[in-house]
């Protein structure tokens, strides 16, 4: 029995995932639009008390440093800005959101240990770049999950590509590649068309190991940058981890000295141990 999949494969099976909460998917497709009703989506939001308090339990880590405890979604977007709010309650979402434990080999816990540190890396990037932060993070905190749509829908071909990996040494992308015949990086843009992200997310998820192509975007630079430094920095604590070859294009265009990398580094652990407390909680 072959083992490969198609992209139209891929496409088919995207109905299958369970579905976002209804509030989420309208807060991504709405990632570009500024005449948003915000108090009808607050409303909306505090129907879902799980998701709710995840979020406000976020809102109020110290990473954002309000000075002002907040309890309601209506109070997170008045001090903490519609953006950065977005961004809260598609993290608390998404990170409960798909099924564990289907896919021998696969490591729940450590995936979304690696994407939340990504996040937080691209949002610390972001800022020092004066890049837009939520952007970053939310581009971060997705860049694999193209990974997740394929252990969903494919979990025995994946299983066998990661056994493939372990092997064979090398990097899941070309074990995916061998074994399934399509890579995270393609199935995280069906995703992302699925659910309609913006130009600029679908860029960023699309590019992020390529950065140098042309046209691939700032943004994709910035995840890129940071996927390695999480990698180099071994948060998601993964044995024997490949740290990914950096791009010079990518390095060369963020053109941060080394004295505020180590800066990075550190703003990045400590964001990156208050978000996943409350996330993976």
């Amino acid at each position: 029995m072959s083992n490969t999949v198609s992209y139209d494969d891929v496409v088919r099976n995207l109905d299958d995932l369970p579905s976002l909460p209804a509030v989420v998917m309208e807060l991504l497709n709405s990632i570009d639009q500024d005449d948003v009703d915000i108090s009808v989506l607050a409303k909306k939001v505090s129907h879902d008390q799980a998701l709710t308090a995840k979020t406000l339990r976020l809102a109020n880590s110290s990473t954002y440093g309000l000075q002002v405890k907040v309890t309601t979604i209506q109070q997170a977007i008045t001090y903490l800005g519609f953006q950065t709010t977005r961004n809260l309650i598609t993290a608390a979402a998404v990170t409960g959101y798909f099924a564990q434990g289907h896919c021998p080999g696969f490591d729940d816990k450590a995936f979304w240990r690696h994407s939340i540190a990504t996040a937080a890396c691209a949002k610390v990037l972001a800022r020092h770049m004066r890049f837009n932060q939520d952007y970053a993070f939310t581009a971060g905190l997705l860049h694999d999950i193209g990974r997740l749509v394929l252990v969903s829908c494919f979990p025995n071909q994946y299983s066998t590509a990661i056994a493939w990996r372990d092997e064979h040494d090398c990097y899941l992308l070309a074990a995916e590649r061998h074994v399934l015949g399509v890579d995270h990086v393609q199935a995280g843009v069906a995703l992302a068309e699925h659910w309609n992200f913006s130009a600029t997310m679908r860029q960023a998820i699309a590019y992020h190991h390529d950065p140098e192509v042309p046209g691939a975007g700032f943004l994709a630079a910035i995840i890129h940058v940071a996927d390695a430094m999480v990698h180099a920095l071994d948060l998601a604590q993964v044995q024997d981890d490949l740290v990914p070859q950096v791009s010079n294009v990518a390095w060369t265009a963020l053109g941060l000295d080394e004295e505020i990398y180590l800066q990075i580094f550190r703003e990045t652990e400590l964001q990156y141990d208050e978000i996943s407390m409350v996330l993976l909680s």
